[in-house]
């Protein structure tokens, strides 16, 4: 796989001439091999990069700027897309080249996904499990495991009035008598 970095080596713009410089110096830190391909001296490099930038990447005056960076003829992005891989550590990503073993972005790779902040290989502790032998449609069991669930959960008060501590039988008598009291 071949990256390749389509620049102006005779740009005017001191922004275009940064951005290219960033974009070359990163890869060369990184030592990820690729070839510059000028557009300031080739009508040929600049034809085949502004034909093979989507369309959605365009910008509104329709031609593209260099920096653009491609592997072999699949489009990666532009500077700004560059820019943010490099700083979500994905720029290995962002080129379709594996990481090396031992950067960042590989170890970011290695580290298995939480589901809803699970292991996705764990079953969830609520997840009645089925005993060799066990057989499915026993509702004797099932009720069980329902009401083994339902005790594990915590209920969510639904108005203010059920967040209150529950009221015992002493208290709701001395609430009595302090009424009676109040309506003499």
């Amino acid at each position: 796989m071949v990256i390749k970095v389509y620049l102006a080596s005779s740009s005017g713009s001191t922004a275009i001439k940064k951005k290219q410089q960033d974009v070359v110096g990163f890869l060369e830190a990184l030592k990820i091999e690729y070839t510059p391909l000028d557009i300031a001296c080739s009508e040929e490099n600049r034809m085949w990069m502004r034909e093979n930038v989507p369309g959605e990447k365009k910008p509104t005056n329709g031609i593209p700027l260099p920096p653009q960076i491609f592997n072999e003829e699949g489009y990666c992005g532009d500077y700004e897309t560059f820019f943010d891989a490099k700083e979500d550590n994905q720029v290995y990503a962002f080129l379709g080249l594996p990481p090396p073993p031992g950067s960042k972005e590989a170890l970011q790779a290695e580290q298995v996904p939480l589901q809803n902040g699970t292991d996705p290989d764990q079953e969830p502790e609520d997840t009645p499990r089925k005993e060799a032998g066990e057989e499915e449609g026993e509702e004797g069991e099932e009720e069980e495991d329902v009401e083994e669930q339902e005790a594990q959960e915590p209920e969510e008060p639904q108005s203010e009035e059920e967040e209150e501590a529950p009221v015992t039988e002493e208290e709701e008598e001395e609430g009595a008598d302090a009424e009676d009291e109040e309506d003499e």
